[in-house]
């Protein structure tokens, strides 16, 4: 019987009481009035299996229409870092990002949508999507697609 060389190796993991929400911080909106759209983007987003500790990376995209508040990018950079040994599964990542996102700015309306590197012939694409006129938050729209 072959020894599963494998089986006993893994990585420290963090929790997701890891991820660094008290870093976050909102600055004015000074056109409140208008449906100004912003967009942050990023290839650097990674995080871990939570079984395995192997690393995840994501193209990860956050569209939103403020109100009042806008999220300070440096903030958001330390943010999105946080994630980097936390153990948390890819569905899962896009609305935790949503839902501290949204809890920070309360906009009109915000897309998290995150694309997977491809793993084991499968690439991964999940959306969460919150709009303040539903109050629909955090709702996973993730798709799995063989290439």
């Amino acid at each position: 019987m072959a020894i599963d060389k494998y089986a006993t190796r893994r990585y420290d993991i963090q929790g997701e009481e890891a991820i660094d929400v008290a870093v976050l911080e909102a600055i004015p909106f000074q056109y409140p009035e208008s449906t100004t759209e912003v967009q942050y983007e990023t290839d650097e987003f990674t995080f871990v299996c939570p079984w395995t500790g192997l690393p995840d990376f994501a193209r990860l995209v956050i569209r939103y229409v403020p109100e009042s508040r806008l999220v300070e990018l440096k903030s958001l950079k330390y943010y999105l870092t946080s994630y980097r040994n936390v153990g948390i599964l890819q569905e899962h990542a896009v609305n935790k990002v949503l839902q501290d996102l949204v809890q920070l700015l309360r906009p009109s309306s915000m897309v998290v949508e995150a694309e997977y590197r491809e793993r084991g012939g499968l690439k991964t694409k999940a959306t969460a999507r919150y709009n303040s006129t539903t109050g629909k938050e955090a709702r996973d729209e993730s798709k799995q697609a063989p290439r």
